[in-house]
């Protein structure tokens, strides 16, 4: 089993409140669990309308597409308009 973990930091582009944070946040969650099948959550930072911090977790039985899965999710938070990432670490867990 390979179990790989993504934590990421984005900081959210101009939002007035809370709930402007939440819908970004909302809309890049679905988003992601749509398009790569992983499991997302915000998991830090909840009452800070600027910045969120996203755990992304994803099981695969191969190292390679996992890592791969993850690097495409870098990618993919790299190029968005409304938030853009400054921090995050990636970890690749292997099991029997």
């Amino acid at each position: 089993m390979v179990i790989g973990v993504l934590q990421v930091e984005l900081t959210i582009d101009g939002p007035e409140s809370l709930k402007d944070k939440r819908r970004v946040v909302r809309r890049l969650k679905d988003r992601l669990h749509r398009e790569h099948q992983v499991s997302v959550a915000e998991v830090d930072q909840l009452d800070n309308r600027l910045v969120a911090i996203l755990g992304i977790t994803m099981a695969s039985n191969d190292v390679s597409y996992t890592q791969s899965v993850l690097d495409r999710i870098l990618d993919k938070l790299k190029d968005q308009r409304d938030c853009y990432l400054s921090n995050h670490s990636k970890q690749i867990l292997t099991g029997h």
